[in-house]
């Protein structure tokens, strides 16, 4: 006789073993009709599971997100189906839920084409309004793999032999079509819905290595209502246009080459920004007390094996052997060669806290196939800081560091920020005192910030706490920038140590901070924000100076004089161009304002202002110009 526990502390008692459609049905009948799957003590089930024993049940629905990731399990599933019964002979690999959307791994010789999706989604709609019964069945682990090899699914046999011993070996059928799947799953395919759209097809390696076969991907997305999936369609159109790599193109910012992949190719307005951005954050860190340094690119091997590095990131790191046999890394993270600064002379607990700060070069191995643009690079500029602090400052030091980079996104624009929190692991480092205070002082900091946050139970490094922060762009599409991280275990590996009050030896806490993270991948994020529309202040060229023709030029060289003196970024065009040709030119170049200058603006020593994407002209004396702009080319704090 199960006793059912609901999630707002009511109970349901049962006869016998209930299955969790039952207890939807003896809830409500609106309910039952929702339902989709249930967990079972917070573990996902099918809801046809039966559950002999009393148990805490909540049954899961479209509005939770785990019925959302089941409706798109469902539909790559479906589409798995439409593809093998369309293209006979075609293997299927995997195909998980993701956010936003699906997608399924497939090998074929022939390619997918874009036809090719709109055939497989009518056939998925059919299947669907089929509304073909759902059931799970426990196959024995050898027949599993023998019926595999038999029908020729290799990639299924391996994925049958990655199934830990202790874990059984589930298959779904949809219909008469089945799949290798841990589940759950939805009771039917009708259950799915109709608010599915296939979105592209790319390459993807099999278990992402390049050594290993290249399968074709199909991407869906897959929502509870027609009015989600249109939002999010549109969402995705409003990206292709905001695209970074598109916008750096047409605003002449940066370029990557196949010499270097995933290292990025700046060109002269690009590095503008690029250097805006780090005088900007370098003001920002000298007002809060941070010394800027420097540490060398290549280091020996034996100072990332005392790190960890060596062992828990070898494979991401490059390496080069000297003729004298000796192993060096160039460094895909700062911290060890910030250490070694730190090391250098007796330190105090009156040098504490002691913030440096580092926009170090770190080189990363990320696969080919994972390069995107700015956003996912192997070579980034990281805007660094490393905090020494004793164990009773790290509450004041995190909740100076959270308001440091809150005041630097609101600045840029980002005023929407989410914190996810992440305590203690179970396989960690460090006493568990020095973790109740690291962790209390991390909360302390996300609750003063009064923003929204998650908690990210037992998802903290090995070696302490973090707080990420996540922005939301103009288009609501989430970035993890900015990391703050207490580290219980590096200073101690590296040595590092101070004289407290006492006299005794002592090992500081180090606060590991980043506000950008990597310059490279918040610069594209910013242009993508902004659709390449930079505010005035940080847009790398800010004024372009345009004579009518060549009678003016003089003049416009004069005013171009006069705009640059006063720190504005400003050129003149003297060009053999019309005027129209021009703007539209500079307009394209996302530049902000458009200085005009004829017979009227030389006679009355005046400027036509024509600002990016207004019709809108104003005429404005240039010493009116200069001490306006002047004011509008800093940063809002400043």
């Amino acid at each position: 006789m199960p006793i059912i526990k609901l999630p707002d502390g009511k109970t349901l008692e049962f006869n016998k073993a209930v299955s969790g459609k039952e207890i939807a049905e003896k809830i409500s009948k609106s309910l039952s009709k929702q339902a989709l799957i249930m967990t079972v003590d917070d573990e996902l089930k099918d809801l046809s599971y039966l559950i002999n024993n009393d148990s805490s049940v909540k049954i899961i629905t479209p509005k939770d997100s785990e019925g959302l990731d089941a409706i798109r399990h469902d539909t790559t599933h479906i589409m798995a189906m439409a593809v093998q019964e369309l293209f006979p002979g075609t293997k299927i690999a995997i195909g998980p839920a993701i956010k936003d959307g699906f997608y399924y791994d497939f090998s074929r010789k022939e390619p997918f084409t874009l036809k090719d999706l709109e055939k497989i989604e009518k056939k998925m709609r059919q299947i669907i309004e089929k509304d073909e019964p759902t059931k799970r069945e426990v196959w024995e682990r050898k027949k599993a793999k023998e019926h595999y090899k038999k029908i020729g699914e290799n990639y299924k046999v391996e994925l049958v032999d990655s199934i830990p011993e202790d874990q059984e070996v589930s298959v779904y059928y949809h219909g008469k079509w089945y799949d290798l799947c841990k589940g759950p799953h939805l009771s039917s395919t009708g259950k799915i819905g109709k608010y599915f759209k296939l979105t592209k097809v790319s390459g993807a390696y099999w278990r992402g290595n390049s050594n290993n076969e290249m399968l074709q991907r199909i991407y869906g997305t897959s929502w509870p209502s027609q009015k989600e999936l249109d939002e999010y369609l549109k969402r995705i159109e409003e990206a292709e246009k905001r695209d970074h790599r598109k916008l750096g193109k047409e605003m002449d910012l940066f370029h990557f080459r196949e010499e270097s992949p995933g290292s990025v190719f700046w060109h002269e307005k690009g590095w503008s920004l690029f250097q805006k951005l780090v005088s900007y954050m370098r003001k920002k860190q000298d007002q809060a007390g941070y010394k800027e340094i420097n540490t060398p690119e290549i280091l020996d091997r034996s100072l990332w094996e005392k790190s960890g590095h060596w062992e828990k990131f070898g494979e991401n790191m490059y390496t080069s052997e000297t003729p004298d046999e000796k192993i060096f890394a160039i460094k895909p993270m700062n911290c060890p060669g910030c250490v070694q600064v730190y090391n250098q002379g007796l330190k105090s607990y009156r040098d504490l806290p002691l913030k440096m700060s580092e926009f170090g070069k770190v080189h990363r191995y990320e696969p080919s196939g994972a390069l995107h643009g700015l956003l996912r690079v192997r070579a980034f500029t990281q805007d660094d800081a490393h905090i020494f602090c004793t164990e009773d400052q790290i509450t004041e030091e995190c909740l100076s560091v959270t308001n440091l980079i809150l005041e630097i996104y609101k600045d840029l624009g980002f005023e929407n920020v989410i914190l996810k929190y992440s305590d203690r692991p179970e396989v960690r480092v460090g006493e568990d005192q020095v973790w109740d205070k690291s962790e209390a002082a991390l909360l302390k900091a996300v609750k003063a910030s009064k923003l929204e946050y998650s908690i990210n139970k037992g998802e903290g490094a090995f070696y302490g706490p973090k707080i990420e922060f996540v922005l939301r762009d103009a288009i609501g599409r989430e970035w993890q920038c900015g990391t703050l991280q207490v580290d219980l275990n590096l200073p101690e590996r590296l040595g590092a140590s101070f004289v407290d009050r006492d006299g005794s030896k002592k090992i500081p806490v180090m606060l590991h901070r980043a506000l950008f993270g990597s310059l490279e991948r918040f610069i594209g994020i910013l242009i993508e924000n902004y659709s390449g529309k930079l505010p005035f202040w940080i847009a790398p060229l800010q004024v372009m100076v345009i004579p009518v023709s060549e009678d003016f030029d003089t003049y416009a060289k004069e005013v171009n004089q006069k705009i640059n003196n006063i720190g504005i970024n400003s050129e003149v065009d003297l060009k053999n161009h019309n005027l129209n040709y021009k703007i539209r030119e500079h307009s394209m170049a996302k530049i902000p304002l458009l200085l005009i200058c004829g017979k009227k603006e030389v006679d009355s020593n005046t400027v036509t202002i024509r600002r990016l994407d207004s019709n809108k002209q104003e005429n404005m004396e240039v010493k009116t110009f200069l001490k306006k702009f002047a004011a509008l080319n800093r940063a809002p704090s400043n």
